[in-house]
């Protein structure tokens, strides 16, 4: 992903459009929060949809791209453990599901990369 306005817009996109299927769609979220965390499935999955539309549309405003782009990073890392669970729980089902959640792990690695070119080519720092 080229490292310009378009990649900004894209990556701001993918965050607001995730955030928003958080509450279209919350009951696949909640399924994988992680259960050593505090609060209700429903919670996390209603904050963590909230931080992925508030960071997305840092990101797509120029003055706060620079944050908004390395607080997706820290975001794209975070999701991580409710990936591992994805993996695990999903370990039973049909090969196509089982593959598709374990391609969410190392997808998360070009994420954090992409979060962190937009952070770096950002703009403005103020």
């Amino acid at each position: 992903m080229p490292a310009s306005g378009s990649s900004a817009r894209l990556l701001s996109g993918l965050l607001i459009a995730a955030g928003a299927a958080h509450f279209a769609a919350p009951r696949q979220f909640d399924a994988i929060v992680p259960r050593a965390l505090p609060g209700t499935p429903r919670m996390w999955t209603h904050v963590s949809g909230l931080a992925e539309i508030a960071i997305g549309a840092a990101v797509a405003a120029p003055r706060t791209r620079r944050a908004g782009a390395l607080a997706a990073a820290g975001l794209f890392a975070a999701v991580f453990p409710a990936n591992v669970k994805m993996a695990y729980d999903w370990r039973h089902r049909p090969a196509p599901l089982r593959a598709a959640a374990l391609a969410r792990l190392p997808l998360q690695v070009p994420l954090v990369l992409w979060a962190l070119r937009v952070h770096r080519t950002g703009g403005p720092t103020a």
